[in-house]
């Protein structure tokens, strides 16, 4: 299982970004995805998650400004973040489920500065 995450960066607040995940070794289709975050000094949160099935959940701090949404043929997940705020600062990573296993991609770095 591989999932390696980008498209994150330096923005101010009230700025927007977009993050992907791209997944190999797995039968994506079938997954549940998963974006959590980091900040400093902080242990790992949930962000979103969206299952095979296309539902999604949000933690109550980014709803109505985030949104994750998968690409099955291109293999990504995607999360959409708006309307951002110093507080999402954080590196944000992908997870997957597979045979009862956690994976993780590698993180990338969201900073929300002026």
């Amino acid at each position: 299982v591989q999932l390696q995450a980008s498209g994150g960066g330096l923005v101010q607040p009230g700025g927007s970004l977009r993050l992907s995940c791209a997944a190999a070794g797995f039968n994506f289709r079938l997954n549940t995805m998963g974006w959590y975050r980091q900040a400093p000094g902080k242990q790992r949160e949930f962000v979103a998650a969206i299952t095979s099935g296309h539902s999604t959940n949000y933690t109550d701090s980014v709803k109505g400004r985030f949104t994750i949404s998968r690409d099955n043929v291109r293999r990504t997940v995607n999360l959409q973040m708006n309307s951002l705020k110093p507080e999402d600062t954080a590196v944000y990573f992908c997870k997957t489920v597979f045979r009862d296993r956690d994976f993780w991609g590698r993180g990338t770095l969201v900073t929300v500065s002026s």
